[in-house]
């Protein structure tokens, strides 16, 4: 029977919950066991492939097509947990659920409350977690969205304790993520805010086993640890502190240097074999120590929320240290080259470009006309989804003569819809959950930069779109514009276009997927990596003349 940690968040959001729980699986996955890892979210959108990304961040797809929250991201970039439509749960999909259970007449006429029915609906979710395939789970961590506190939590937080007492006597361990505010008045870290969290943890039936305090660029001193330990009913080794430090993959070993692990573990009444952690140790030494320097531009709209695009920053970073050099990466609005601005004049002195995903018109103009300064300066490319789309786009403009060209996304009333509306998308209304969802076979073409990078003949990528390459242009763009189709989908009756290059560019590359949902810092994936390293080649070919 797999063993449960329980990871809660005090004092404000986004205090680092889903960091910790993705350090843990990574110290716990060092120490031999086999982890599951989940995120309870308390919103009640039944996911978050509506919601807007400068508000939620990003949306993370998994292999079998969950839209999920974005911690899931850093759960696969840190361990090797299998996620799928099991690991991400929201208020709106309990409820929804209960909901569907009741109007089929499974409560037998009863009234259907949050307590037990919104509740065992949470519990039976937790133990799906580790049922099927992943029964030989040795230890699942659940992480709970909010703050302890909020009303949204509180159905969780209940599920949670009844869960911990239909379990006893077999131990779980609950990790409560708190802030120790400094004033700078007083010179010093407060604890009273982390106190009150606790105290209501508690008032709920629930007492945290570790407490991990973000402190800032501050260091946790004896005296706050003391008083913690004190007030909250925790020994003070159980007190970690956690300081920020750079790059985030320095975070599992700096939890791992005060025992973390070695204390969920005691907690749960289990032994891991010796550990090992000098890979790990190594990725931040790469990151820390570059013997090169490349700027690469991202261009695209959601560049005000660090959030919006997690995964393509976190694939170019594991791009960058598998080429032993630092990016500096940069978001470029492309809402500015549609006012006066110029890619040339924006663009010119960077390695590398980058067109991102997105949805809507906003900024695409400004985005194609970005994409016809890689194309004909050279200037390595990646096109990621509606990377891919603005790429053809542009090709078909100003290579076919087409100026009308255009995805029905933006213009349904184009004379040349070069990116149209998948087949089985027609006639859809609902907006979540609906789109090409999920990993999919592509088969690569030989002599390819695309098949160089992958080394393989047949890979697996995961999507997340409505619309696709027309085929019916596809001739014209391979013979007129120097188009390379580098990658498709079988799909009976035609194939599905899912990368292009472009023949004679020092490196262009661009794909219908999501290559950035599959990378992590121990496999870098392969399109980023190349990319990088082709945006290297360029800055030193320049720098040596």
């Amino acid at each position: 029977m797999p063993k449960y940690v329980f990871v809660t968040g005090g004092v404000v959001s986004s205090v680092g919950k889903g960091i910790v729980a993705a350090s843990l699986g990574m110290l716990l996955e060092s120490r031999g066991f086999k982890v599951a890892m989940m995120k309870l979210d308390p919103y009640i959108n039944v996911d978050p492939g509506t919601m807007n990304p400068y508000e939620h961040g990003e949306v993370f797809v998994t292999d079998d097509g969950a839209e999920t929250d974005l911690d899931l991201g850093h759960y696969q970039r840190f361990t090797h947990a299998k996620l799928s439509q099991k690991s991400n749960v929201t208020t709106g999909g309990i409820y929804n659920a209960v909901i569907q259970k009741e109007r089929r007449g499974e409560y037998l006429g009863k009234t259907v409350q949050v307590i037990p029915h919104i509740t065992d609906e949470i519990k039976s979710r937790i133990r799906m977690l580790t049922t099927e395939s992943e029964s030989d789970t040795d230890v699942a961590i659940i992480e709970i969205g909010g703050t302890v506190g909020d009303i949204e939590s509180l159905p969780f937080l209940e599920a949670i304790r009844q869960f911990r007492l239909e379990l006893y006597p077999t131990p779980c361990c609950t990790i409560h993520v708190t802030l120790l505010p400094y004033i700078d008045a007083a010179g010093e870290l407060k604890t009273k805010p982390t106190q009150h969290s606790v105290r209501a943890l508690r008032d709920i039936g629930i007492q945290p086993d570790i407490i991990i305090c973000r402190t800032g660029p501050h260091n946790l001193g004896p005296d706050q640890r003391r008083k913690i330990a004190m007030f909250c009913n925790v020994t003070e080794d159980a007190i970690i502190g956690a300081k920020d430090v750079s790059p985030i993959y320095a975070i599992p070993l700096n939890l791992n240097t005060q025992g973390l692990d070695t204390m969920a573990m005691r907690v749960l009444g289990i032994e891991g074999q010796p550990q090992d952690l000098t890979e790990w140790r190594a990725i931040v030494e790469k990151i820390l120590k570059p013997e090169h320097e490349i700027r690469i531009a991202a261009v695209g709209k959601y560049v005000g929320h660090d959030d919006a695009y997690k995964s393509i920053n976190e694939a170019i970073t594991h791009a960058a240290l598998a080429n032993r050099c630092k990016v500096h990466y940069e978001w470029i609005d492309s809402e500015q080259f549609e006012n006066g601005a110029t890619p040339e004049e924006k663009l010119k002195d960077y390695d590398g470009v980058l067109i991102g995903p997105g949805f809507g018109s906003r900024g695409i103009e400004g985005k194609i006309k970005a994409a016809r300064y890689v194309r004909q300066s050279g200037k390595p490319f990646l096109g990621v989804c509606l990377g891919m789309q603005i790429a053809v786009i542009e090709m078909t403009r100003n290579c076919l003569n087409l100026p009308q060209a255009n995805s029905t996304e933006f213009d349904p009333a184009t004379p040349d819809p070069v990116i149209s509306l998948l087949s089985e998308q027609r006639g859809i209304q609902d907006m979540g959950g609906t789109m090409r969802l999920g990993a999919y076979r592509c088969q690569l073409t030989p002599d390819t930069k695309t098949r160089e990078a992958y080394g393989e003949d047949i890979i697996y990528e995961r999507h997340r779109h409505r619309y696709e390459f027309n085929n019916a242009y596809r001739e014209r763009l391979e013979k007129e514009a120097g188009l390379v189709i580098s990658g498709i989908h079988p799909r009976g009756d035609h194939e599905l276009v899912e990368i292009v290059e472009l023949k004679g560019h020092p490196w262009f590359c661009a794909s219908q997927f999501h290559p950035e949902f599959t990378s992590t810092p121990l496999r870098p994936q392969p399109l980023f990596r190349d990319f990088v390293k082709a945006a290297l080649a360029g800055r030193m070919r320049e720098k040596h003349g």
